[in-house]
């Protein structure tokens, strides 16, 4: 069995052209995550549910894949920056998954994230450099392997994340996804993209 992956909706960051002209404190950023949908069988899974300008950009491609709110099983949170999980409430029924544990109404289980399986085609690996509790969600699909991460913004990179105190530790985790071999990176905050010899590491 192989998942299946649908893009909700496509993010932005601080290099967003609506953010040239900020002045640093006065003005907001305009941000949002990049946010996914993955299935496996009876798993719905929503990775980084978070800042988006309406919340339609989440609701309606979901309705559109056959799914309310309700129904979704999972979130995965690549990390807990707002910007990634400041939906999260709008999926009541769902477990959630981040590095330290598996959280559920007031149940918290502990486990390890490296290497968990939430489903034979998806699971979760370490991938520390953003923050250093950073970890990408790994789908099998018929388009061969996905990864959801954080550890690019986009496809572009950038090379050092202006935010990351450890770039030498997010180019190991790079390092570590593209040894993959993924025919596609779902980046936090921009389109999906092709990895290629051009993509920073």
């Amino acid at each position: 069995m192989t998942a299946t992956f649908t893009l909700l909706t496509s993010g932005y960051d601080s290099l967003d052209p609506r953010n040239a002209d900020r002045d640093g404190v006065e003005k907001p950023w305009h941000v949002a995550s990049t946010v996914s949908l993955l299935r496996d069988g009876d798993l719905a899974v929503v990775v980084d549910p978070g800042m988006v300008d309406d919340r339609k950009r989440i609701l309606d491609p979901l309705a559109h894949a056959g799914l309310s709110p309700e129904q979704v099983t999972d979130l995965v949170f690549s990390h807990h920056h707002p910007d990634h999980t400041l939906n999260a409430a709008l999926f009541p029924h769902a477990r959630a998954h981040d590095v330290w544990a598996i959280y559920q109404g007031e149940l918290w289980y502990s486990r390890p994230a490296e290497g968990y399986q939430l489903s034979p085609s998806i699971r979760l690996i370490e991938t520390p450099g953003h923050t250093p509790q950073d970890i990408s969600t790994v789908a099998e699909t018929d388009q061969g392997t996905i990864v959801f991460t954080h550890a690019w913004w986009s496809a572009t990179g950038p090379a050092e994340d202006p935010t990351s105190s450890d770039n030498e530790t997010l180019r190991v985790s790079r390092r570590k996804i593209l040894d993959l071999e993924p025919a596609l990176i779902v980046p936090g905050h921009g389109e999906a993209f092709v990895p290629d010899e051009g993509t920073p590491v």
